[in-house]
């Protein structure tokens, strides 16, 4: 395992992270925790994660910009009741609500919301981006301080 981690611990980082933000139900954290711990560049791992999930979320956005309901509810299988609350959490805090993009079960509906509500792409990178780094140093940070480094 050691040896897969050091061959390929990057590129297979950014793929989880991508995927994590798309179409897969996938968490990343744990793969950055591992490179974290086996010794990996924590600042550039964070860079890698926040990238990889960063850019799978500008996929979402853009599924939600030119996409469709055919997209949204057969490629994405995103329920209604996912896309509502989304929604509702849109209607009440506007796109500030994208900061929040990391959350599990309505992060990548508030992607695509973001795009379905044709958010402006650069505020919608920002904010995305600037969610998602935060989470990132913050588990790299607490791996960081289990180890005791």
């Amino acid at each position: 395992m050691e040896n897969l981690i050091s061959t390929h611990g990057y590129p297979a980082l950014f793929l989880l992270s991508f995927l994590a933000s798309t179409l897969l139900p996938l968490g990343s954290e744990w793969l950055l925790a591992t490179l974290v711990v086996h010794g990996h560049d924590p600042v550039l791992s964070v860079a890698i994660a926040t990238a990889g999930n960063t850019l799978g979320a500008c996929t979402t956005y853009w599924i939600g910009l030119y996409g469709g309901p055919f997209l949204i509810g057969r490629i994405l299988r995103i329920s209604d009741e996912s896309r509502c609350r989304a929604e509702n959490i849109y209607g009440r805090y506007g796109s500030w609500s994208l900061l929040f993009s990391w959350v599990p079960v309505v992060g990548d509906p508030l992607c695509l919301v973001g795009g379905v509500l044709r958010v402006r792409f650069v505020k919608f990178t920002a904010l995305v981006l600037s969610g998602k780094l935060t989470r990132y140093t913050i588990v790299s940070m607490i791996v960081l301080k289990i180890q005791g480094l």
